[in-house]
């Protein structure tokens, strides 16, 4: 039998974890092997490519450029679970990052493009072109290109300009045909690619059916020379500078955090560069010094592109091909209508006779959009209140919103401001709602806020009645196609009285509440998660039938992960259903033999948090908007909620064994922290748990139509 101290000693040893960033780069590689994957339509596979980069961009963005400043500050502590310094982590993201940007450049050249050829679909070379082609080309430029352009001389009196984040560039070395001293013939000037004008420019062709495109950068390139009319044209090199987007917000003594986060938002353009791109053949060796020594940026931080720069636009060129060659994407699966909803039923109605289970993108989003509508325009309806942290561009629960705004009902929107790279628009939706009448409040000082929960009050029949949403994820009604959720309704009178103390709790000043079935973060659901834990271990030494699943996005907790490592201990079988970064190691001997951790990786964006205990038979299931990562734990207002119905119970729990059977999009991760595909033996039928998923969606409402 260990010791405590000998428990403690072995959970706290660095080999027992992954570290944070090097997990989250092994996961974008789970994405970039997708695009590998021939189970997948050609264009599908185009996107994860484009997939791919955008999260490699957002990384460097933000958690490379953490690591730097705090590299620059001098902080040499190592991080708590892993054991490794700000400058190991920055090596061994470099080593990862250069190969996993190889594999992507190697991949797109190699596989996609001749497969995209076998189609018709073409993407060429200035080289390429026929003199008739080149001709039309030289007139698109003169009047579409030309006039968008403004070229950048660099000298004394014009300083290298501040270029904007992930913006391309040509940097162009001219040689001034009329000086006659040497030393200042060369010249330098810089051209950016204006993100304006579409990057695909589609060719005529006389081939019928046939796809051809340059690209816009190729064809500046190629016409450069009549920007500098009197110069030599000696070398053009396109480049892509990434910047440090992380904003630093100091909110104490900020009376407006509407104004300070505007002020950040101009700031973010223009952070300190971390990272450049430059093509891997034909570039100046001398232009890329000069730029390496301009943006402050280190030899190793530059990476060589085979290929176009920037893939992030692959998603344009997929928009653009798709609507040509459907037989190359998914087919549509068309979200169904909930089983727990009838036809003709009043939404209302419903909840008050029962609780709703939804399950996105199986299930359509539409009865949300509907429940703040209706609530909108019901008379009887004296209030909502919601929380709001990213919705869509053009929002039918906003205009829903300011809709009973306007009808004088009391509407209450926490208007998350601070959630990343969503911060602008957020801005935007929260003056429209003010505006209109919404009372607007900003979120709590220090705490991003994250849950996702809907409170209608309505009086009916001289009583009040209390309706309530929560979910696991954004009131979105685009991601909501793409991403996997779970949402409840119901009007269970402690439900809504939790609901109306968390929304006080937010607004005023007041202590946080005791809820009857809410757990709520910063902290409560972290100790809450530990106790259902701990409990679970007391039941599986009485009665040897311990069971735990979790699913969630990512896990980076130590204390959260310290519980499940003594579960293990103690002989609880433990399945983590994780997408993203996982920080706990799996199969270690003596610790975590009964921990198995599986990643889907799939068509749709696993976003769903359960967590499921067995506790003896008596099953507790809860839904969260919470991953279990620290900052979820201690820097972010968070709801962990049970689900009490039986049938709903049972559903979310074949939900989850038909993830853990998944053999098709499902990778398991080692002792070692690697991660394979799950093995399917020859005899087993394959098991893709999004499509099961969606067909047993789809023929429940085929049973109900008949």
């Amino acid at each position: 039998m260990r010791t405590e101290e000998q428990l403690r000693v072995d959970l706290n040893n660095p080999n027992n974890y992954n570290n944070r960033e090097l997990s989250w780069l092994a996961f974008n590689e789970r994405v970039l092997e997708e695009a590998l994957d021939e189970r997948n339509p050609l264009l599908e596979r185009l996107k994860f490519l484009s997939i791919f980069s955008s999260n490699l961009d957002e990384f460097f963005m933000v958690r490379v450029a953490g690591l730097k400043d705090q590299v620059k500050a001098g902080f040499n502590r190592p991080e708590n679970k892993a054991g490794m310094t700000p400058k190991q982590q920055l090596q061994k993201i470099g080593a990862k990052a250069h190969r996993l940007v190889e594999m992507q450049n190697s991949l797109f050249q190699d596989i996609i493009i001749p497969e995209l050829k076998e189609e018709k679909v073409e993407l060429l070379g200035m080289e390429q072109l026929s003199s008739a082609q080149l001709l039309r080309l030289e007139t698109y430029f003169e009047e579409e290109i030309f006039p968008v352009l403004t070229p950048m001389a660099i000298d004394a009196y014009r300083p290298f300009p501040m270029l904007l984040n992930k913006s391309l560039n040509l940097a162009v070395s001219l040689l001034d045909e009329h000086e006659i001293d040497k030393a200042v013939q060369q010249k330098t000037a810089i051209v950016q690619v204006p993100a304006v004008l579409d990057r695909f420019i589609q060719l005529e062709d006389t081939e019928e059916d046939a796809l051809h495109f340059v690209l816009l950068e190729d064809i500046i390139s190629h016409y450069i020379y009549k920007l500098f009319r009197g110069y030599q044209i000696k070398s053009v090199t396109v480049f892509r500078i990434t910047r440090n987007a992380d904003m630093t917000i100091h909110e104490e003594g900020a009376r407006d955090l509407l104004k300070v986060i505007e002020k950040e938002l101009k700031k973010r353009k223009w952070g300190a560069a971390i990272r450049l791109e430059i093509p891997k053949r034909e570039y100046d060796y001398k232009m890329v010094t000069f730029l390496t020594e301009t943006l402050d940026i280190h030899r190793k931080d530059v990476y060589e592109i085979d290929g176009p720069i920037d893939l992030t636009s692959l998603m344009q060129f997929y928009k653009i091909v798709a609507a040509k060659r459907e037989h190359l994407i998914y087919e549509t699966l068309i979200p169904q209508p909930p089983a727990e909803i009838g036809t003709d039923e009043n939404l209302f109605d419903a909840i008050n006779d029962r609780d709703i289970f939804l399950h996105h993108p199986y299930e359509s989003f539409e009865p949300i959009v509907d429940f703040i509508s209706k609530a909108a325009d019901d008379p009887d309806v004296l209030a909502i209140k919601q929380t709001l942290y990213r919705v869509s561009g053009d929002s039918p629960i906003i205009d829903a919103l300011k809709r009973a705004a306007e009808k004088g009902k009391q509407v209450t929107v926490l208007f998350e401001l601070k959630a990343r790279f969503d911060e602008e628009n957020n801005v935007q939706w929260a003056k429209e709602l003010e505006k209109s009448g919404c009372h607007v409040i900003y979120g709590m000082t220090h705490l991003k806020t994250h849950s996702k929960i809907t409170l209608v009050v309505r009086k009916k029949h001289n009583r009040i009645e209390r309706f309530v949403h929560l979910g696991t994820g954004n009131y979105n009604d685009q991601t909501a196609k793409l991403y996997t959720d779970m949402g409840l309704f119901t009007s269970k009178r402690k439900f809504g009285i939790d609901a109306t103390n968390f929304f006080n709790y937010l607004s005023g000043y007041t202590e946080k509440p005791t809820f009857h079935h809410l757990s709520v973060a910063p902290f409560d659901i972290r100790s809450d998660m530990i106790s259902m834990i701990d409990e679970e271990i007391l039941l599986h030494k009485k009665h040897g039938n311990g069971r735990i699943i979790m699913k969630m996005n990512s896990i980076t907790d130590k204390p959260i992960i310290q519980k499940l490592y003594e579960a293990s201990i103690a002989g609880i079988k433990i399945d983590l259903i994780i997408r993203g970064i996982c920080c706990l190691r799996p199969g270690i001997k003596g610790i975590s033999e009964n921990i198995n951790v599986r990643s889907i990786v799939g068509r749709y964006l696993e976003h769903t948090r359960i967590y499921y205990f067995h506790h003896n038979g008596e099953e507790k299931i809860h839904l969260s908007s919470a991953d279990m990562m620290t900052r979820n734990m201690e820097k972010r207002v968070e709801i962990l909620f049970p689900i009490f119905n039986g049938p709903i119970k049972r559903r979310i729990r074949s939900i989850l064994a038909i993830m853990l059977q998944d053999n098709c999009k499902a990778r398991e991760q080692d002792e070692n922290g690697v991660y394979h595909y799950v093995k399917r033996g020859d005899q087993e039928e394959p098991i893709d748990s999004q499509l099961i998923l969606f067909n047993e969606a789809y023929h429940h409402v085929m049973e109900d139509e008949e």
